[in-house]
């Protein structure tokens, strides 16, 4: 019962983070622009990659020609959503790192103002703009190189009859929120002067928390348009997620001007 609240809570910062961004224009705007340009980006190739879905369809299900076309068809069927569920999946992690790249200096900027309302954080590591890009991009190519990794072989276990249509969309929002657990919290987690290994640490000891949270995102981040406008919402949520799991208090104690 311990864990299922902590995944609760977990749940629940992203609606604390909405709450927080909601209640301030100027950091919503903050978060729309890059998540906007994300999204348009993503919406083309969405739309490419729906264009020739059955001719990859066709492709992947070429050992089927000699089937009957009951069969075939059915394979190609599903072969088709197993490729839209795969990029999907990616889209969703691929899309947070390079909104992320996109607008980190606007989502350094929530993550501060969101850090000063609940009291800052005690001698924060100043780093650059160009030093915090870099150390951003190498990240991000980290994290998106796993989410490959696992995505792809989720992509052959979503074949698997009844497994693949119940148990492995689980596992992959599972582990597909955990992933943007572990990107969304870059921008606070750096403040401090920590890297990916440091958050990888740190959010393991809080497991049902940051699933909470990352789970949450993920089926967030699944509606349409939802990972656009939900973007600011999820670096407030993170931000709170990271002064959480790292024992900084997330009761309101200054309200600086937003």
């Amino acid at each position: 019962m311990a864990a299922v609240r902590q995944f609760v809570t977990g749940a629940g910062l992203l609606g604390r983070g909405l709450g927080i961004v909601m209640s301030s224009p100027r950091l919503l705007l903050l978060g729309l622009l890059p998540a906007l340009l994300a999204g348009v980006l993503y919406t083309i190739a969405l739309v490419v990659l729906i264009r020739f879905l059955p001719d990859i369809s066709g492709w992947v299900t070429s050992f089927a020609d000699d089937w009957s076309t009951f069969w075939r068809d059915t394979m190609e069927f599903l072969a088709g959503a197993g490729v839209l569920g795969l990029a999907v999946l990616l889209g969703i992690l691929s899309f947070t790192a390079v909104t992320l790249l996109i607008g980190d200096p606007f989502y350094e900027r929530i993550s501060e103002l969101v850090e000063d309302r609940f009291g800052g954080v005690p001698d924060a590591v100043e780093v650059g703009f160009w030093s915090a890009l870099r150390r951003s991009l190498a990240d991000a190519v980290r994290l998106l190189g796993i989410s490959v990794l696992v995505g792809i072989p989720l992509f052959l276990l979503g074949f698997l009859p009844v497994v693949g249509q119940t148990v492995i969309p689980v596992l992959a929002g599972a582990i597909g929120g955990w992933l943007l657990a572990l990107e969304l919290t870059g921008v606070p987690f750096q403040r401090r002067g920590q890297r990916l290994r440091h958050r990888r640490v740190v959010l393991a000891k809080n497991v049902p928390l940051t699933l909470g949270f990352g789970a949450a995102v993920f089926v967030a981040f699944l509606i349409p348009l939802g990972a656009v406008f939900l973007m600011p919402a999820a670096i407030a949520g993170a931000t709170l997620l990271s002064r959480r799991t790292l024992g900084h208090p997330i009761a309101i104690t200054t309200t600086p001007s937003l």
